[in-house]
């Protein structure tokens, strides 16, 4: 496959975890991966390194999503590496657990800033940017729909994303691009952990 043809893809959030296992997989199916990452640079360049040492194409690219200049960036340095984007995956995000009335706006504003505003900001640029026949990949949650105690900010900012992923499939439609959005239930990841006993972390266990 020449540098032309093949696909290239964005995971935000892709240094670990659930977005670490979707950029390994992409990168096995041959389409070139810019690994978005906040904090993480060991992890996302070792991520590099070994996408690179099977033989595919990777790059990791630092961007804190909170910021509302970085979404550009991060296109910008996907597109100067593999000459266009074909594929954005949202999984970037971050959970803060509390009863509402104990809720504090540090920990809504934290929550509404990676988990919304910078999904927003990112699927504006694909919107702008993606080829035509691309596709885009939102991450919501199973907590959308099970109203959990604790989960208020956490579930309103992943169903905000739902409704942007129904009205942007149909604003994209006409460019065959695809915007899916997925509510995976509890994965062992960092996210999902941290902050759970182990007697919590069987019962939401045992719910699926």
């Amino acid at each position: 496959m020449t540098t032309q043809q093949q696909r290239a893809a964005i995971v935000t959030g892709g240094s670990r975890g659930i977005g670490a296992a979707i950029a390994r997989r992409l990168a096995q199916d041959g389409i070139a991966v810019a690994i978005n990452y906040a904090t993480g640079k060991a992890a996302a360049d070792a991520l590099v390194e070994q996408i690179q040492a099977a033989g595919g194409r990777a790059l990791a690219v630092q961007a804190d999503l909170a910021d509302p200049t970085t979404a550009e960036q991060l296109f910008d340095a996907a597109e100067n590496a593999f000459g266009k984007i074909d594929i954005l995956v949202n999984n970037a995000g971050v959970m803060e657990l509390a009863p509402l009335a104990e809720m504090s706006d540090q920990a809504f504003a934290r929550q509404i800033s990676i988990n919304l505003e910078s999904v927003f900001r990112s699927l504006r640029e694909a919107a702008r940017r993606l080829c035509e026949g691309g596709r885009i990949v939102n991450f919501s949650s199973s907590v959308v729909g099970l109203y959990q105690p604790t989960y208020s900010v956490y579930a309103a900012t992943k169903a905000a994303v739902e409704a942007m992923t129904h009205v942007l499939a149909k604003e994209l439609g006409s460019r065959r691009i695809t915007v899916n959005a997925i509510a995976p239930g509890p994965v062992e990841t960092r996210l999902f952990l941290d902050g759970k006993s182990e007697q919590q972390v069987r019962a939401i266990a045992a719910m699926n």
